[in-house]
């Protein structure tokens, strides 16, 4: 498993992760997601990048079997130690998931996998590395099957761009961030974000190689996940797709 920047950052975090603000919206998420996503008690979910398992427990008290992934060693244990039935959790990385049709639908929300692949340190790669993600979470799914995962819209970061705290790399569709982050006894520490970014052409796309055929992509708040088309004012889109067929 390669090193990936966010498993220092999730270390340090821990617990304290479930404290910022975006986090508490995750019952209105899973609601709104069991709805688009048909999804019925007894039926599998794939959760990439499931963090302490927020989104997991919440779908597994639904009555849906759910396997949480995650790159943090710390963020596993932490999902794993609520014990909620339904829910198991597994270190892994998302750039390697080696599923077969195993799960009706597959999520990777909060740029907990998806977003967080992008590189800006070398030459622009020939396949988009979030693609490549996003090509394993449809290799996952049953035909028919669903993924729904949230982007950071490239249009947001363009529009409303802090220039003392954001560096937009505009070839790679990558922005960078310097903020500092806390851990559950307070203690703070520096850290550098890279958050991959993009536009509905570009999820489509992206889709399209993945085998997967896009229903809907909306610009989304997290907590507060509706049906509003694309716009600039908001951070996030939110795509749902089907896998097409079993190629």
């Amino acid at each position: 498993m390669d090193n990936h920047w966010f498993e220092a950052a999730a270390h340090h975090m821990g617990d304290a992760y479930l404290n910022y603000s975006f986090t508490k919206g995750s019952e209105q998420e899973v609601a709104f997601l069991i709805k688009e996503l048909n999804l019925k008690p007894g039926m599998k979910l794939l959760d990439v990048g499931c963090g302490p398992g927020r989104h997991s427990h919440l779908f597994a008290k639904a009555g849906i079997t759910v396997v949480g992934v995650d790159i943090s060693q710390k963020f596993v244990e932490i999902a794993s130690t609520a014990e909620v039935s339904g829910a198991s959790f597994l270190r892994l990385d998302a750039r390697n998931l080696n599923f077969d049709k195993e799960f009706d639908a597959v999520i990777s929300l909060c740029q907990g996998a998806f977003g967080l692949a992008g590189e800006t340190n070398r030459p622009v790669p020939m396949a988009d590395p979030d693609g490549e993600i996003l090509k394993r979470m449809s290799q996952a799914l049953v035909v028919g099957g669903k993924v729904a995962l949230s982007a950071f819209s490239a249009y947001f970061q363009v529009h409303f761009l802090e220039e003392n705290k954001d560096t937009f790399f505009a070839d790679h569709g990558v922005n960078h961030e310097k903020t500092t982050i806390r851990n559950a006894s307070g203690e703070e520490i520096t850290q550098d974000l890279w958050t991959s970014c993009f536009t509905p052409r570009e999820l489509r796309l992206l889709a399209k190689d993945a085998n997967l055929s896009v229903q809907s992509i909306w610009s989304v708040t997290p907590g507060k996940y509706k049906k509003t088309p694309p716009t600039y004012t908001q951070a996030e889109f939110l795509m749902i797709a089907t896998r097409e067929n079993s190629a």
